[in-house]
């Protein structure tokens, strides 16, 4: 039975990441499509960014979630103490807000020179949107892309040791390079909600709405999808 359910759950995870790959650079109204090979560009960036964060959040003492979704969901199913919930959430979402205004300050100049991308949008640097428009579907998005990255999480064991940041970093890039052309794969609370949030309150200039009424869908399909994961692990 062992062997039914690894095979099954690992072979369902490489057809997910494999052929969302290629959905994704293949269907018109992507933005692996939209952008190219910037798209991997990016979403390997974002990888090695959660890597370099995982590193400095454990060598500090922290088991480095840097997602409020992970956190919730490990406490969920006793793999994380309540009583670390809100400092590490708390942390997370401030450290995003700083790092969000530092962006800001770096790129001040250049967001003054001129409008930052084509529709004058700027909130897309700090904050995901979706290639379509449809909030059930990104949610639905959100959530898949989340579940199978914390279901591929809770089979590494330690992430904060050795190697495993840069796995996980990888983790990110495959995610971001298919399941993620859809939304710009937010898959964390706190990288979406606070960075929109330091947009909204800054002086960025040449900045347009923040689109709150987008903001749900990277929180809450991030959660439950993390939960949902961390069910199907504990029941398998």
């Amino acid at each position: 039975m062992h062997g039914f359910i690894g095979e099954f759950f690992g072979t369902c995870v490489l057809i997910v990441l494999g052929q969302s790959v290629a959905a994704g650079a293949n269907l018109k109204k992507t933005f692996g499509k939209a952008t190219g090979t910037n798209w991997f560009y990016i979403s390997f960036a974002w990888g090695i960014a959660v890597t370099m964060g995982v590193y400095v959040a454990g060598s500090l003492g922290s088991l480095g979630h840097l997602n409020p979704a992970i956190t919730i969901a490990y406490a969920l199913f006793g793999l994380f103490p309540w009583h670390n919930v809100v400092p590490y959430i708390l942390g997370q979402m401030l450290g995003a807000f700083v790092g969000a205004v530092i962006v800001m300050i770096q790129f001040y100049p250049q967001f003054k020179n001129a409008k930052t991308v084509e529709d004058g949008n700027s909130v897309a640097i700090f904050a995901t949107m979706p290639a379509i428009k449809n909030n059930v579907f990104n949610f639905l998005s959100e959530f898949i892309a989340t579940l199978f990255f914390v279901l591929i999480l809770l089979n590494l064991g330690n992430f904060t040791v050795g190697l495993k940041p840069f796995i996980v970093g990888m983790v990110i890039f495959i995610i971001g390079a298919g399941l993620g052309t859809t939304t710009g794969f937010a898959i964390n609370p706190a990288r979406d909600l606070a960075p929109r949030f330091a947009y909204t309150i800054m002086p960025v200039p040449n900045k347009d709405v923040a689109h709150w009424e987008y903001a749900w869908v990277p929180l809450f399909g991030p959660i439950l999808g993390a939960i949902t994961a961390a069910a199907v692990q504990a029941v398998v």
